[in-house]
């Protein structure tokens, strides 16, 4: 049994960087860690899955975050460890005022936070978080923060991919045996969110309310050859055992020539007992030659609603590759593609859930703001890659639909301004200075505001949605999307931009910054 108090400081308010906690106590000592302040959390770019990057995002992970922080605060364990932490001179690295200054205050019960909404399609340098809050504590959550929140973000992204490359057919997500740890958890929560359908996982499934989904392994076949019996003895006790919900793996021994044969015979003798087979899967080989075999045969047979459930090392490229096979070999057996495609079941673990080919988001938590006599004063970081200098300062984020209903840009502004007051609406590129668009308001259909407020000093505001209609809200968004913008590869780029004050606005900060520093 795993030993809960020596493990319980990585899991609660000490799960963070160590310099969050030095930077926390530098600000005590300073008398700023009660300062008022706002960080932003965005993401630079999209994931890039080998040379095929996405053209959007699909906002994930809030909800587990949001428990975190309504359930953690600083314990006596975790001041123990601080306070026995000393430095390469043997001299403590953090001080008893600030241990207790963290016994009162170490919890996120001044925290408020606004943040675009599960589900949403996002992009590149809108915030998705909005953290406002104690400087010392807003420090220290960076870290988790971050945590609870990229990887969520990739699940899901991948999941949508995957999901539109197999033209919405069900989506099993397969992956907790792959899975780093507990974020299998995380992981099947995102991938229900971005595009599955179901997750073999049975206990995060359990508590999401979905019914878990499997067949059966190759070591059941396996383990009835090696004793003698036959792969037909290992259908035929699948079946019995599961009759109305029979599928059967048929490529451990031989897929044409035995598998699928053998999955027949049984499905035969299921069905005079007046039961309805499921269908087979294929985990191994040339999956779009066998599929569109594998549906001959059982077409001729006359399952021709039994499912083929398609698995190994699968995801958004792999399926649309065989899709685009089976398209082609399909009319050789005189089979219309359509009718193999509409039996398809996908099964994706490995690259699902471990977002294969971006293992991380280009993410960032910074200071952009920080509230002093009565009013909120920007803050600036301002970088050698110009790409990577916040936009700073209290914003508003928009979207904006142009006559066609369809998303045609997202909009930062100053809190005070409103997009729709502004005929024309002039929008500047964040970072390059010759990159402007004019939208006219006869080509805008309706603009919204992507953040909502979900917390406001540590106390939930906002109502959490389902994951069902977490998903409505994504495939509405994706309906509203281009579709050069969901393109698997080389995707069209979708437009953030500034408006002109707030782009003007950052350019002086970047010059007075510059300036200052000079002296």
């Amino acid at each position: 049994m795993t030993n809960q108090k020596k493990y319980a400081p990585a899991e609660g308010f000490l799960f963070t960087d160590q310099y969050q906690l030095t930077m926390a106590q530098l600000y005590f000592r300073l008398g700023l860690h009660e300062q008022h302040v706002q960080f932003d959390h965005i993401f630079r770019k999209y994931p890039d899955y080998d040379h095929a990057a996405a053209g959007y995002c699909i906002n994930a992970g809030l909800e587990s975050l949001v428990d975190w922080l309504r359930n953690t605060h600083i314990t006596e364990h975790d001041i123990d460890c601080l306070r026995g932490h000393c430095g390469p001179g043997g001299d403590r690295m953090f001080q008893d005022d600030f241990l207790d200054w963290l016994r009162q205050e170490g919890h996120y019960r001044k925290i408020s936070l606004r943040a675009i909404p599960e589900g949403r399609v996002v992009h590149p340098n809108v915030p998705l978080t909005v953290v406002h809050g104690p400087l010392a504590i807003c420090q220290i959550l960076e870290t988790s923060l971050l945590n609870h929140l990229n990887y969520p973000i990739l699940v899901a992204t991948k999941a949508s991919r995957v999901q539109h490359a197999g033209r919405n057919r069900p989506l099993l997500e397969f992956g907790i045996r792959r899975a780093q740890g507990f974020g299998g958890n995380v992981g099947a929560r995102a991938a229900l969110i971005g595009g599955a359908d179901y997750t073999s996982n049975v206990g995060i499934s359990h508590a999401l309310g979905y019914p878990p989904k499997g067949t059966h392994a190759h070591s059941m076949v396996q383990l009835f050859l090696a004793l003698g019996m036959t792969e037909l003895d290992a259908f035929r006790a699948y079946a019995k055992a599961y009759p109305d919900n029979c599928i059967l793996l048929v490529d451990t021994v031989d897929t044409l020539n035995s598998g699928v044969p053998n999955a027949i015979k049984v499905f035969e003798e299921l069905r005079k007992e007046g039961h309805d087979p499921r269908g087979i899967r294929l985990d191994s080989g040339d999956l779009a030659f066998l599929t569109v075999q594998a549906a001959k045969m059982l077409d001729d047979a006359g399952f021709t609603d039994a499912a083929i459930v398609l698995s190994n090392e699968l995801d958004e490229m792999v399926i649309w590759q065989i899709l685009e096979q089976i398209d082609e070999e399909a009319p050789r057996v005189g089979i219309d593609p359509e009718t193999i495609v509409n039996r398809l079941v996908y099964g994706v673990g490995t690259k699902l859930i471990t977002s294969w080919g971006a293992p991380a988001l280009s993410a960032a938590f910074k200071l952009v703001g920080v509230y002093k006599d009565s009013e909120w004063q920007p803050a600036i970081k301002v970088s050698e890659s110009i790409e990577k200098t916040p936009n700073p300062g209290y914003k508003n984020a928009w979207r904006i639909y142009d006559d066609r209903g369809y998303a045609t840009a997202d909009v930062l502004s100053m809190g005070d301004e409103d997009p729709g007051d502004m005929d024309p609406l002039v929008l500047r590129h964040p970072s390059d200075e010759s990159r402007t668009r004019t939208l006219n308001t006869s080509g805008i259909s309706n603009m919204e505001l992507l953040l909502v407020d979900v917390m406001q000093q540590g106390k939930l505001v906002y109502d959490w949605p389902s994951i069902e209609q977490i998903r409505e809200v994504k495939n509405k968004d994706l309906g509203r999307l281009d579709t050069g913008v969901k393109r698997l590869v080389n995707p069209h780029v979708y437009h953030v931009s500034l408006t002109p004050r707030l782009w003007e606005m950052k350019q002086r900060l970047i010059r007075l910054t510059k300036e200052k520093e000079k002296k």
